[in-house]
């Protein structure tokens, strides 16, 4: 049977290469059907009204020559799954590892991407995360411009490549988390507007025109694709992207509807799935249970935590940053979650955000030192490697894995990769590419960067350079930090108190504020009986300590504790508790 959501068109029929046209017969609410079966392989589109030009369809599987050409029948059944076994994974005491398929490896593939799992897994990583993998127009960019939700993208291998990965994760013990975009569409190969309604013109948001989610059809686009994710690819886990630009006015906000539908099929089948938002809004109805008046999603992005870490270990204090150079902000995200919780933004000129409820666990909130949209949107997507030194790169290591949020590694950081992560695109229309390139350096240009340095983003080479080095991961300082955050996972492992989802149990103190310089001060941070002691000012720090602490990691050989005291050099950091008893 095949069906089409299309009612703007007065007429469809269905084209497959060397047959008649099928016309298709219109149903209730704008649906289009036909008796027709189609054999794995197959290709067809879809003509609209009276003319000739074929359209892939809106839920394809697989656009074997492009977002521009005819859909390949794809049966979602036919796969010898070997992850049985698999139980699944629960976010949280969970490492989350954020990789770009097309430059995670040299190959850019999915395939090639199962080489290098066993490195997640000996580096302590529980989920996976996938950049958007949807369907675009073009060879590469970073997945936000796709236009067929369903279609896995060809040059990553297809949807039979990406069965492969999850399997294969499954079986190192994997939980694999993809990145989903519902708020916009991208630029080029976009035809679902001559289908139906899934847009509002009239309404754009960063990105484009505002999806239309008061049609019932267009939700049901979104939340059965979602499913199809979690129950067809066997996905563990959905990180949905920007979802404040998701306007939604109904009775029950799409994100609840979600969390709903998702949950019934975790029941299902036995398993735990995740949803994970990305959010601006430092609003917690989004994590809070349904019974509580929330959405029920499982966990949120936190970048109020990044923003804090990065002026912390850098001192940048411009643009959004301004407000975290405040000597409490490290301390206040650590201990309550949002910085601006109902405080003024001076970035957005007006109060932003709400509290986190003291019973919300702590690791509902996703925090990292670096992720794919604060190192690419830099001019020159310089990562944390370009400008700090590796012990503060260190310290940053202990920030990130013994933070009370469920810790995210971007791809490479954990040896401190130097290759930049640049914002890349492959247009194959000029005037778009060139148009993506002007905007790119107008809106640098508008927050005070050279738009001499910045790279065009068309350019084949600015994609090749962002691709990992992994040769860099065994040598040198980049094999040491790499060690380093291994042995903060085991600690992780070890320690209950690094898990412990309770914000009463956590503390923190600032030593140096007022008239210090944002990157120079030492920090007291505590997580029940384990205590993060960091030192980024330019002299030793004395900590006191109880008598019963002992050192369980350093970032630093000198590291002296007599009498009670401990000396901490700067850029260094220590993390001390008492000793487990066995």
């Amino acid at each position: 049977m095949i069906e089409v959501w299309a009612p703007r068109a007065e007429r469809v029929r269905l084209r497959r290469p060397g047959r008649d046209d099928v016309d298709l017969e219109k149903s209730d609410a704008g649906w289009w059907t036909a008796g027709v079966d189609l054999s794995p392989g197959d290709e067809y589109g879809f003509v609209l009204g009276d003319g000739d030009a074929v359209r892939p369809d809106p839920r394809s599987r697989r656009q074997p020559r492009g977002v521009h050409e005819a859909s390949a029948h794809f049966d979602p059944f036919a796969f010898p799954w070997s992850d049985g076994r698999w139980t699944g994974r629960q976010l949280a005491g969970g490492v989350v590892y954020e990789l770009h398929i097309g430059t995670f490896t040299p190959e850019g593939t999915l395939d090639a991407a199962i080489g290098r799992l066993d490195h997640l897994v000996e580096l302590g990583v529980t989920h996976v995360e996938l950049l958007p993998v949807n369907a675009f127009n073009g060879e590469w960019n970073w997945g936000y411009d796709g236009v067929l939700w369903y279609a896995v993208h060809e040059a990553y291998g297809g949807p039979e490549a990406y069965r492969r990965f999850v399997d294969a994760a499954h079986a190192t013990g994997l939980a694999v988390v993809q990145d989903v975009v519902y708020n916009h569409l991208g630029p080029s190969g976009n035809y679902l507007p001559e289908f139906g309604p899934y847009v509002r013109d009239a309404e754009r948001n960063t990105w484009g025109s505002s999806i239309d989610l008061d049609q019932p059809a267009v939700r049901a686009h979104i939340i059965e694709n979602a499913l199809m994710w979690l129950d067809d690819y066997h996905v563990d886990a959905l990180r949905l992207d920007a979802v404040h630009a998701l306007k939604d006015s109904s009775e029950k906000h799409l994100l609840r509807e979600l969390a709903e539908r998702v949950d019934a099929l975790s029941a299902h089948l036995g398993r735990p799935l995740t949803l994970i938002a990305e959010s601006d809004l430092n609003d917690p109805t989004l994590i809070l249970p349904r019974e509580a008046g929330g959405y029920g999603l499982t966990a949120q992005w936190s970048d109020d935590w990044h923003h804090a870490v990065h002026v912390a270990l850098t001192g940048e204090t411009a643009g959004y940053y301004a407000d975290f150079a405040a000597p409490d902000a490290l301390a206040k995200v650590w201990t309550r979650g949002f910085f601006h919780d109902g405080t003024h933004s001076s970035f957005r000129g007006r109060e932003h955000g709400r509290p986190i409820p003291e019973d919300v666990p702590a690791w509902r909130l996703v925090t990292f030192a670096q992720d794919h949209d604060q190192i690419g949107n830099r001019a020159t997507g310089d990562r944390l490697s370009q400008s700090l030194s590796t012990d503060r790169l260190a310290v940053a290591a202990v920030l990130t894995m013994t933070a009370p949020g469920t810790p995210m590694l971007f791809q490479g950081e954990e040896w401190g990769a130097s290759t930049p992560w640049l914002f890349f695109t492959s247009h194959p229309e000029p005037e778009l590419g060139e148009a993506t390139a002007k905007g790119r350096i107008a809106e640098f240009a508008r927050m005070g960067w050279d738009e001499s340095v910045v790279p065009d983003p068309q350019n084949p080479e600015t994609f090749r350079r962002s691709k990992l080095d992994w040769s860099e991961a065994s040598a040198g300082d980049h094999a040491r930090l790499l060690e380093l955050y291994r042995a903060l996972a085991r600690l992780r492992r070890e320690r209950a108190e690094l898990t412990d989802p309770s914000f009463a149990s956590l503390g923190a103190e600032v030593i140096g504020g007022e008239g210090t310089d944002a990157a120079h001060r030492a920090f007291r941070l505590r997580r029940g009986a384990v205590e993060i002691l960091v030192n980024l000012t330019r002299n030793d720090v004395h900590f006191a300590v109880p008598g019963a602490s002992r050192v369980l990691l350093t970032t630093s050989a000198r590291v002296h504790l007599a009498e009670g005291k401990l000396a901490v050099p700067p850029d260094a950091a220590v993390v001390t508790g008492p000793a487990l008893r066995r």
